[in-house]
């Protein structure tokens, strides 16, 4: 492992002091690329106008003459934290926007797949909907568009994946990813992408005069949803997600949000006075993805939906059973899959062992609604972009294996299958996702062609610094600012993807270090002079008298008393 210390600009740095911003958030900003405080105005106002995303103005009309129709409305939704989100945004905003009759539908992992396929298309219309929507999902449903329009359907697909080289011929396409789309916030998730085609539909309605600036219905009331899809889909926490993700935050502190996110918090045992990014990403999300993986995700949405708190809390409590459960079944697959990839590993003449540049595991007992979590761990331990398969559960397709991957910087994980179907035809069934995320289907017996393929383009794409292990960091953190209250200050302010959280790096003195748990070391450590505690969790190897470690700040309460301790993130050459 490397731990490199960021480059931070003194003229950025200066700027941002003479603003008034704190002089250790001016450090950590600058470095990330904020040039002027101006950057750090997460006022609506400052909002990416919805004009300029293609479609949302047609979009629209479109939904403005279906209000107006009184037509039924129906919601396809993706089954993971972002598509529930946009799913609740969706239902509830055109509800506030005078929408009757809203609908929606979310597919089976296991037995429809991903996206709006024939047979979902086929159960919208048999529903009696005039009108499908798709929310986080949509870009690469040809067949599910062209099923659903045969059958006189309206179509409106809202999206943000990237599309594959024929769009469906829906109604109305809104993609900031789709070819001629100038929006400048590329990575938007797919919540985000309904809540601009809401904006942008009150918009329309105030020109027709159904309402007026003091009378149109308040939409920020939905902004404590996109901020928790938008976190929970890790997509790059960009100056305009930040804003959505700020609003969001601002609204849940001040006890302005909906229920189910109220419940949520109170099941993983998070304080909504005081939430962060990090209550999205790993309490939230994997509460409600948890429905998604091994059940049904209309409890996620469900518990979105509702506005009695009674009901919500009972959700919230299914929920976060389903991701104990959840967690029972990643342990399990986490250790075969981890043995699985080692049986990968080459051992050359000197007794050293090499990783192949990419890993593919299968085992005929995994589930396929954790192979992407199993995979992001393998790619977290191992620094290699990482599949996991699982057979499929459909009905017929039980020859099927259905993969998820996670990447590493610099290998677009698209790209790669992309080239991986262009080399060898007929091995991926199916395959589309992100630069960092992605899913694919072979056919079992093409499984170890696919594995070979892969690792073939990540050989050729990927050297020996991208394939090293490393850590960003902010360099040294200054004795002066070891304080909660700055602990405080730093959890408040939004990071993420693309917005790292700040990681500092020093050489400590290790006074005494312990297992906890047989898998997690804790440590006192001494750093410039004063002693310190910290926690490296899933570590368990000692560490050397002195050593470089990267390290988050956090505060731990011990007898009423808080403290600030260190959560290590690694250690050089570790």
């Amino acid at each position: 492992m490397k731990i490199v210390a960021r480059e931070i600009p003194p003229r950025s740095v200066w700027a941002l002091e003479q603003a008034g911003v704190h002089p250790l958030l001016a450090r950590l900003y600058a470095a990330r690329g904020v040039l002027g405080k101006d950057e750090l105005d997460d006022g609506l106002a400052r909002l990416l106008p919805p004009d300029t995303l293609k479609g949302a103005r047609e979009a629209a009309v479109l939904l403005a003459d279906a209000i107006r129709d009184d037509k039924r409305l129906c919601i396809v939704a993706d089954y993971d934290c972002d598509g529930a989100t946009a799913c609740a945004v969706a239902v509830r905003g055109l509800k506030l926007l005078g929408a009757k009759h809203v609908a929606y539908l979310v597919p089976d992992r296991v037995v429809d797949g991903y996206g709006l396929t024939p047979p979902i298309a086929e159960r919208v219309a048999d529903g009696g909907a005039d009108m499908l929507i798709t929310v986080d999902n949509g870009i690469a449903s040809v067949d599910g568009v062209a099923a659903a329009k045969a059958r006189g359907l309206q179509v409106l697909v809202t999206d943000h994946h990237l599309p594959g080289p024929q769009l469906p011929d829906a109604d109305v396409l809104v993609n900031p990813n789709q070819p001629g789309c100038d929006f400048q916030s590329k990575s938007i998730a797919g919540v985000g992408v309904m809540f601009y085609v809401l904006l942008a539909l009150r918009s329309e309605l105030r020109t027709r005069g159904v309402f007026d600036a003091a009378t149109q219905p308040k939409l920020d009331v939905l902004l404590p949803l996109v901020a928790l899809g938008t976190v929970a889909d890790v997509v790059k926490l960009d100056a305009n997600n930040r804003r959505l993700v700020a609003q969001g935050l601002r609204r849940i502190r001040a006890g302005a949000l909906p229920a189910g996110i109220a419940a949520l918090f109170s099941a993983a045992g998070r304080k909504a006075p005081v939430a962060t990014t990090f209550d999205f990403g790993f309490a939230l999300g994997p509460r409600i993805n948890a429905a998604g993986r091994l059940a049904d995700m209309t409890l996620g949405i469900e518990c979105l939906l509702t506005d009695d708190a009674g009901r919500a809390d009972e959700l919230a409590r299914l929920l976060d059973g389903i991701n104990r459960e959840r967690r029972d079944i990643e342990g399990g697959m986490r250790d075969q899959a981890l043995l699985l990839a080692e049986s990968l590993f080459d051992v050359d003449g000197n007794g050293g062992e090499s990783v192949p540049a990419a890993i593919s595991v299968f085992d005929a007992a995994f589930h396929e609604g954790v192979v992407g979590i199993v995979a992001s761990r393998l790619k977290d331990r191992f620094h290699r972009p990482t599949f996991v398969f699982a057979a499929s559960g459909a009905p017929g397709k039980e020859n099927e294996l259905k993969g998820s991957g996670r990447s590493i910087p610099g290998f677009h994980l698209r790209d790669a299958l992309d080239l991986v179907a262009k080399r060898h035809p007929g091995v991926l069934l199916r395959f589309g996702g992100h630069a960092m995320a992605a899913g694919c289907t072979v056919a079992r017996e093409q499984f170890p062609t696919f594995e070979r393929a892969l690792a073939q383009v990540a050989t050729e794409w990927l050297d020996a610094a991208s394939l090293t292990r490393r850590i960003d960091t902010d360099g040294p953190i200054a004795a002066e600012y070891m304080r909660v209250d700055l602990v405080d200050t730093l959890h408040r302010e939004v990071w993420g993807q693309g917005f790292a959280p700040p990681t500092f790096s020093e050489e400590v003195e290790v006074i005494s270090q312990r297992l906890v748990g047989e898998k997690h070391l804790a440590l006192r450590l001494k750093h410039q002079g004063k002693p310190v505690d910290g926690i490296w969790f899933g570590h368990t190897e000692p560490l050397p008298p002195k050593v470089v470690l990267a390290f988050r700040l956090d505060a731990d309460e011990w007898q009423g008393v808080r403290r600030v301790r260190f959560l290590i993130e690694g250690a050089e050459g570790a």
